[in-house]
């Protein structure tokens, strides 16, 4: 039975049983006064010889109503523990539903029976059964007909679609915004369902935002098909059934964010990653694994004894990653593209509004303004966007210099004004607004910045004597993590949206990519210096994919642009109009864009010409976390793949200290990945023994973040 690393059990516990059980096999047993599950894997020599009786526990139930997770699956989990440094248990039990940890064999066996008879009524009935009320389930009626006709292929899907399926590479559909992806995905996913009766196919996208819009087209299309999703947003119960769904192999599409790579999916053929640029598909807690990496290792894995391209793997996206699009450049993988929107829509086009040039404190340069309230009264809609949440990021008295500081963490409590609360936005940690100074009682304290609470209340303001097409007053929507908490919230505003109730959207990133609005011809970026010349080198590289990806919500029914005669534009407000990355951006040429950047990253050596690993510790002082890793890094100047690596001294983190406790990292580099993952293997022991140092007291955990995405 696999255990996680911090138990210090080492990797694995073994225990007796009446009869062999074959790996992969669900089972509970005894754990100190505990029951645990466990799962059964493979011990090559392993022999109970010189056991004393007894000494050996015994397991105590097994989970034979379901079939042990496949040889394919445990190969992803081994995999995936040895790269990114963490333990068997720790990957393999954490990808499990945690409602399954809880049952008993025999509560197990019920609600497979009550799946079983929802998808049997399902048939009979003609409909999807309704899984734990997730309106997902098993597949209906074979002869059920699908709900709508795909639509016909551009010429450029078609071609995409053919190289595809004749080519065993992983490949990387390179689609402007607009230009028919997620048809693809469709299409490629009916016909391998359609040429296979047992065949599954994995559709992942990077946040929840965006699954209940794709899920939505894929039920409508795949009536007579298992869909399932598997999400963070989902209940426990509802996660446990579809992972039953789809370990059964009654679920033959299955939806998901990156958790759903660790999916159980026995029949697996096909995996698509939309968005495949998107940092969320890199877990930033526990095994921080990457889930479109895990994608081409898994098709990989799963086509092993096979013929080739048994499993295949198509990332998509309008600005792929620089590490797809270096794969795709030198062969590695296929690159298809797709250069033009469907139905002929014209790509946005750039205006930049010179900061510099503008009235004092204003928010949107009056044109902008003007620009807005003309397509408002003409029935279109218009985008802001702003990434950050929250009324400002900070508090402030000028008179003394007090600011809303979070009293457990190095940052600012952000200024929510719809509750007059600060809430941290690393700790969690909420206070009321004073009604004055803390330090010197001044009355007079003020927001300081902006977010996108004070932006839908500005914009409303600035907008108050405009009219809508109806000659109403204008409308704006603000989306964000605040504005959509409560559940079913989203699904409504951007049904409003879409259905032309708002006229100005304001938002964060979680606008910018994947939505489908039909009437937005106008988006616009109203703080988009900050990637410009952030410390992260991979700053810009996500400034124009998130630019590229907002401008991509715009002109996309080219119908409705042709109708209003309009010209459909991207607005940027920056202090810095003559930056390179404007200069691409106007041409929407991302493939400019990458060049630029590769040259750069090739000069300094930096990914992907050179391989990362992040090494972070948290401990109750800064000394001692950076104690341990400059301590462990002396101690491993002899361990293999030395030679290879450099390693950086150890630094505060830009967050130095969150809930309490102080955070330090360290950077290691370089040229050859085995090495980086021989040295990594061999000196963890070395961060073991470091924390027992007394210059390392106080430390109360460490983590590796092998290929990190942020620095």
């Amino acid at each position: 039975m696999t255990t996680p690393a911090y138990s210090g059990l080492g990797p694995a516990l073994t225990y007796v049983h009446e009869r062999p059980l074959e790996p992969g096999t669900l089972v509970r047993v005894p754990l100190g006064q505990r029951e645990v599950l466990g799962l059964v894997w493979e011990a090559p020599g392993l022999s109970l010889e010189g056991l004393e009786p007894g000494q050996a526990r015994a397991v105590l139930q097994v989970f034979d109503a379901i079939p042990p997770l496949d040889a394919a699956w445990r190969g992803l989990a081994s995999f995936a523990a040895r790269y990114y440094q963490r333990s068997l248990g720790e990957v393999a039990l954490a990808a499990l539903p945690p409602q399954l940890r809880d049952l008993q064999a025999e509560q197990l066996a019920r609600k497979l029976k009550r799946l079983a008879k929802a998808a049997g009524s399902s048939t009979k009935g003609g409909h999807q059964p309704d899984a734990a009320n997730s309106n997902a389930g098993a597949p209906a009626a074979e002869s059920a007909a699908d709900n709508s006709a795909p639509p016909e292929l551009s010429p450029e899907q078609a071609v995409a679609l053919q190289r595809f399926q004749a080519d065993d590479r992983p490949a990387l559909l390179f689609g402007t915004t607009g230009s028919g992806k997620t048809e693809v995905y469709l299409r490629a996913v009916q016909e391998l369902l359609e040429q296979d009766p047992q065949a599954q196919a994995l559709v992942m996208v990077p946040e929840i935002n965006l699954t209940p819009q794709l899920e939505a087209r894929f039920r409508e299309r795949f009536a007579r098909w298992g869909v399932v999703a598997l999400h963070s947003g989902l209940t426990p119960a509802q996660r446990l059934d579809h992972w039953l769904l789809a370990h059964q192999g009654r679920a033959r599409i299955l939806l998901g964010t990156r958790m759903a790579i660790f999916a159980s999916l026995p029949q697996l053929r096909l995996i698509v990653v939309d968005e495949e640029h998107d940092p969320s598909y890199k877990s930033q807690e526990g095994a921080r694994y990457s889930a479109r990496d895990l994608a081409i290792y898994r098709a990989k894995r799963e086509s092993e004894g096979r013929s080739p391209g048994h499993c295949r793997v198509l990332l998509g996206s309008a600005t792929p990653s620089l590490e797809s699009w270096r794969a795709a450049e030198i062969g590695r993988y296929l690159k298809l593209e797709m250069p033009q929107r469907i139905g002929g829509g014209a790509l946005p086009r750039l205006r930049l509004v010179n900061m510099n040039h503008q009235p004092k404190q204003c928010v949107l340069a009056p044109a902008l303004l003007e620009s807005i309230a003309e397509r408002a009264a003409r029935g279109e809609q218009s985008m802001i966007l702003l990434n950050r949440r929250g009324y400002a990021p900070v508090l402030a008295c000028h008179a003394c210099g007090w600011k809303s500081d979070c009293p457990h963490c190095s940052a600012h409590a952000v200024f929510h004004k719809i509750d007059r609360t600060l809430r941290c936005h690393h700790c969690g940690h909420s206070a009321r607004v004073p009604y004055a100074c803390p330090d010197c009682g001044n009355l007079d304290i003020a927001p300081v910045g902006r977010g996108t609470e004070q932006l839908e209340e500005q914009i409303a303001g600035l907008l108050a004597d405009a009219r809508r097409a109806d000659g109403g007053p204008i409308r704006v929507l603000r989306l964000d993590a605040d504005s959509t908490r409560a559940k079913g919230s989203l699904e409504q505003q951007l049904a409003g949206m879409h259905e032309g109730e708002f006229d100005v959207l304001v938002g964060t990133q979680m606008i910018a990519k994947g939505h489908d609005f039909r009437r937005i011809t106008l988006v616009a970026s109203v703080n988009a210096d900050g990637g410009l010349f952030a410390s992260d080198y991979r700053a810009p590289e996500r400034l124009f994919a998130l630019l590229l990806q907002a401008a991509g919500r715009a002109g996309r029914d080219a119908s409705f642009v042709a109708s209003q005669g309009t010209a459909v534009e991207l607005w940027v407000q920056t202090w810095y109009p003559e930056h390179p990355l404007f200069a691409a951006l106007a041409q929407h040429d991302y493939p400019a864009f990458a060049a630029q950047q590769l040259q750069e990253r090739e000069e300094a050596l930096m990914p992907p010409y050179s391989f990362q690993a992040l090494v972070r510790a948290e401990a109750r002082t800064q000394e001692a976390a950076q104690a341990l890793l400059n301590l462990a890094a002396q101690a491993g100047e002899a361990l293999p793949g030395r030679e290879h690596l450099t390693l950086y001294p150890a630094v505060p983190m830009a967050i130095q200290r969150v809930a309490n406790i102080e955070r330090a990292q360290m950077l290691i580099e370089s040229d050859s990945r085995p090495a980086l993952q021989a040295f990594l293997a061999a000196w963890q022991e070395q961060l073991q023994l470091a924390r027992s140092r007394p210059e390392a007291k106080g430390v109360l955990r460490w983590a590796i973040d092998v290929d990190p995405q942020a620095i």
